[in-house]
């Protein structure tokens, strides 16, 4: 199974899931009479949202390299992901502001009723079928090195996390007497907090992507260690390094013997190239560039 079909697949496993629990968790809410618990459906409807996300830029970034793409689509599903990222965001300052509006509304007198046990219900097999779903989001999101599925993965984590909470604000609300209802819109606002740092966890390295930052000195640290250790290879220099999409550009300035012939020089070079694919990725785009290494420094 290709990369793009296994997205997929998860993809739509997660969306069936999906599916039934923001259904289940409307009803819930509605007919249970909590608050938290509607906060909760909001959270795996923008689940919905994500899912299509990736449907649609998922087969954009599977496209091969084109005229005016000239190093691939990868970045499509950087995008899906920043998106996922601030999608996530949004749905949790939504979530803080109407349950910061039912706190104050019961602290000025205005006490809400008793959530009912069919809230409770849905808040235990939400947990349950979100922590399964994300386990099987992230292993195949690391089997194929995916960032996307792993955004979504850790915003179906999200969604149990959610549903944790709101177990606990239902569960006080219901057996705590009248005091204990403002335990509702409290497990929501708790929720909203959790959303929005999954979300900024999410956003940040999708943006140091897109804003071609560099990869970690120590990545870096390994690659000229990985170039110095070819036979020819006297230093290395100028290089440059950033992500694009799953896969990594490489780009250095290598210094050799200004002796030696032209095929001598490029041969050094693809076996330099070969060592960093066999480490990094047969897709890692690498520009090496041949410098004389006398009169040069060394790094």
């Amino acid at each position: 199974m290709n990369r793009e079909k296994e997205i997929y697949k998860v993809t739509a496993i997660g969306t069936i899931v999906n599916v039934t629990l923001t259904i289940f968790k409307f009803v819930a809410g509605i007919v249970g009479r909590s608050s938290a618990m509607v906060a909760d459906a909001v959270h795996s409807l923008s689940d919905l949202v994500t899912d299509a996300i990736i449907f649609i830029f998922v087969k954009a970034a599977s496209k091969p390299i084109d005229r005016d793409h000239q190093y691939g689509h990868g970045k499509f599903e950087t995008l899906a992901t920043l998106i996922v990222g601030c999608i996530l965001i949004i749905v949790g300052l939504g979530i803080m502001i109407a349950g910061v509006k039912d706190c104050i509304s019961f602290f000025q007198g205005e006490k809400g009723e008793r959530p009912g046990v069919i809230a409770l219900i849905a808040a235990i097999l939400s947990i349950i079928l979100k922590e399964g779903v994300y386990r099987y989001t992230l292993h195949h999101s690391k089997k194929i090195d995916s960032p996307i599925l792993k955004a979504n993965a850790w915003h179906h984590r999200s969604d149990a996390f959610s549903s944790i909470a709101t177990l606990i604000g239902v569960a006080g609300s219901m057996f705590l007497g009248e005091n204990g209802l403002i335990l509702d819109p409290l497990a929501a606002i708790l929720v909203s907090f959790y959303i929005c740092k999954s979300g900024y966890d999410i956003v940040k390295p999708s943006l140091d992507e897109l804003l071609e930052k560099a990869l970690p000195i120590e990545t870096e640290k390994e690659i000229k260690q990985l170039l110095k250790s070819v036979e020819g290879i006297n230093g290395v220099h100028m290089l440059k390094t950033r992500k694009i999409g799953n896969r990594l550009a490489i780009e250095a300035h290598t210094l050799m013997d200004g002796q030696i012939s032209l095929n001598e020089a490029h041969r050094i070079a693809t076996l330099a190239e070969k060592k960093l694919k066999k480490r990094f990725g047969s897709k890692t785009h690498i520009g090496i560039h041949m410098e004389p290494s006398k009169n040069k420094l060394q790094s």
